[in-house]
């Protein structure tokens, strides 16, 4: 009987120990170090979760260490990677529209990107999402600027004849309508080819422009500030089938999490841009601005090239581009 009775204990002990180690885990993958802004925008998604004890726990794999930076869509929407971080544009093969979120002009400024995020614009891109089994958890968008070797770029008549990299296949159509010349490369590839005379100009952004330490090859910097051509949106992923499978109070708290998590990277994404232009300005270079005339004036030309290019390539293009424009 005593036997019995140790026999029962024991493997209740067992099962509980069961339960308790078996919180469900999640798959976070993203490209960047754990300095970054991304990063600790998964961190606190995954910290909150954490605190809110509800079986759920998110792993993060950053640095490229479980996917490409550019093979992370893929997996998502088949379910074999639960969340990402990553551009969106990055998904511009599967899902042509995507190459809207990385366009010049499209976004002003972070709080002109907020309400974009918060758009019949964004609804639509949702809709495209959900065919992929996809969804966003959260919304975010950084800015980027210009740096000039040898001169200030503020307008369009600035880059004409200057070996310029862009950010993005839109924002080199936009260029070259500018007459610049374009050199395709990373950003991680920016200040060599600064050093080395083959570039005179970069569009890059403001965390790249910092980190590359792009201001000890440059005489000029035009940073992200009341208007910039360069945004890029950058949200939260998750596979939809994988939050739907979950219970209602971890689904309660992943989103809980995210809201905190969004309003964080909006925050940080403006202080990401000042930070930029401060370390510019004591690296000795020059600290130009772009004017809402400015701004308006690159815009015409995108109509003319990215905008053109992006309608006719996309099937719903215009309807999509319309929506964009439409939130001011």
């Amino acid at each position: 009987m005593k036997a019995m009775f140790k026999t029962a204990v024991a493997a209740m002990a067992l099962a509980s120990a069961g339960t308790l180690g078996s919180a469900e885990e999640l798959r976070l993958s993203h490209q960047w170090s754990n300095k970054d802004i991304r990063h600790q925008v998964a961190q606190i998604v995954a910290d909150e979760v954490a605190a809110a004890d509800v079986d759920l726990e998110i792993k993060i794999f950053g640095s490229k260490s479980l996917f490409k930076p550019r093979e992370q869509y893929k997996p998502l929407s088949r379910g074999q990677l639960d969340m990402t971080v990553l551009p969106l544009s990055y998904a511009g093969g599967q899902q042509p529209a995507y190459n809207l979120t990385l366009m010049p002009g499209l976004v002003k400024n972070h709080d002109h990107a907020a309400r974009l995020a918060d758009s019949p614009f964004m609804e639509a891109l949702e809709e495209k999402m959900a065919e992929d089994d996809v969804m966003v958890l959260v919304h975010g968008y950084l800015a980027g600027g210009f740096a000039g070797k040898d001169k200030c770029i503020t307008k369009p008549e600035d880059v004409a004849g200057l070996q310029t990299r862009a950010a993005g296949k839109s924002f080199e159509q936009m260029l070259a309508g500018a007459d610049a010349s374009i050199a395709s490369m990373a950003s991680s590839e920016i200040y060599n080819a600064m050093q080395t005379g083959v570039l005179q100009a970069a569009n890059t952004s403001s965390s790249s422009f910092v980190s590359y330490r792009i201001y000890e090859q440059v005489s000029c910097y035009t940073p992200a500030s009341d208007v910039a051509l360069w945004f890029m949106y950058q949200p939260l992923l998750m596979n939809k089938s994988t939050f739907d499978g979950l219970n209602e109070d971890q689904q309660a708290a992943l989103l809980a999490a995210s809201e905190k998590a969004q309003t964080y990277y909006l925050q940080e994404a403006k202080k990401q841009d000042a930070n930029s232009a401060k370390v510019f300005e004591e690296a000795g270079v020059k600290i130009a601005e772009m004017t809402p005339e400015d701004f308006e004036a690159w815009r015409a030309l995108a109509m003319e090239t990215s905008y053109k290019a992006f309608v006719e390539e996309v099937p719903d293009g215009q309807n999509l581009l319309d929506k964009a424009l439409a939130v001011e």
